[in-house]
């Protein structure tokens, strides 16, 4: 046997996923290199690890308890290093955060910092839907969440962040006739959807049940890009947050529709656990986002209050 750490860091991330393109996006390598070092991981044993059916990827028996394997020397590896930079009177370990997936858009700015100032803080995001975040909290996998819904049937703390404004939005060849639109205007134009589980979608279900509105649901998607891209191929409408859209303001690719009732208000909140016992690297985090948060939101995100 002569495996290397990496090989089984990526032999875990593929049965994390069960798809080596999904294990090379959160791994930042190409597919083929992922692919490369599986089938060298691979020839070190002489059961399967994996096989391929109908061109999906399954994690056979043995695989499974390989990875088991993977994740304890790994956490040990870890674990060395964290107790190596303690030793030396820094700031270690793994900081874990799950980011609903229009956060992904708000939580670099708040934690740039924070990592620049603790070199020895390894990050874990996970940007996922809204279900899958509060899955991961429920079940303490991870430090903090990022969401603009709060969850109700889980006891939480929060800090409040900045807000969040979704508007009604089209491309620019788009005809709206000038001033404030009544909000029957959504019942006119065909509106893509972001897919279950998502707190967009969520909001938007709320709004359009609240006002007695007829949808004409155009497509579902999954994820705000897709959705955007979508919009800005003229596909469809949407109401979409507009934290993910500045640029495409700026540039002209898209319009805000002024509808009465719009935009939907809500903030972007840093979540977790009711009495949750912080690692010291959490702890920390918390107490940064805490000093910090104002500024953050003064430098990065004045654009918001225009």
């Amino acid at each position: 046997m002569n495996y290397t750490l990496h090989q089984l860091q990526v032999f875990l991330k593929i049965t994390q996923n069960k798809s080596i393109t999904k294990a090379a996006m959160e791994l930042h390598l190409t597919q083929p290199a992922v692919s490369i070092q599986l089938k060298n991981f691979q020839e070190q044993f002489d059961v399967p690890l994996t096989e391929v059916i109908g061109r999906k990827l399954y994690v056979t028996d043995f695989g499974k308890e390989i990875a088991i394997a993977a994740e304890k020397i790994l956490n040990e590896v870890h674990a060395i290093n964290y107790r190596t930079m303690a030793f030396k009177g820094r700031l270690s370990g793994r900081l874990k955060i799950s980011v609903v997936s229009t956060g992904k858009y708000v939580i670099p700015y708040f934690l740039t910092d924070f990592l620049k100032q603790n070199e020895g803080v390894e990050l874990s995001l996970d940007v996922t839907n809204k279900t899958k975040v509060l899955k991961n909290l429920e079940k303490n996998e991870v430090d903090f969440s990022l969401v603009s819904v709060l969850p109700e049937t889980i006891q939480i703390e929060k800090v409040e962040l900045m807000p969040n404004a979704l508007f009604l939005v089209a491309n620019i060849d788009q005809k709206i006739e000038s001033g404030i639109q009544d909000k029957k205007i959504i019942e006119t134009l065909p509106i893509i959807y972001r897919e279950q589980g998502s707190g967009t979608r969520y909001v938007i279900e709320k709004f359009i049940e609240n006002n007695q509105l007829t949808v004409q649901k155009k497509m579902v998607l999954t994820g705000n890009e897709a959705v955007k891209q979508a919009v800005l191929a003229g596909l469809g409408c949407s109401i979409m947050p507009l934290i993910g859209i500045k640029n495409e303001l700026n540039n002209g690719d898209l319009q805000i529709i002024p509808v009465k009732g719009l935009p939907i208000q809500s903030n972007w909140n840093l979540i977790w656990l009711k009495g949750k016992k912080f690692s010291p690297v959490a702890n920390a985090y918390l107490k940064f986002i805490q000093e910090e948060k104002t500024r953050i939101i003064e430098e990065k995100f004045n654009w918001i209050k225009q």
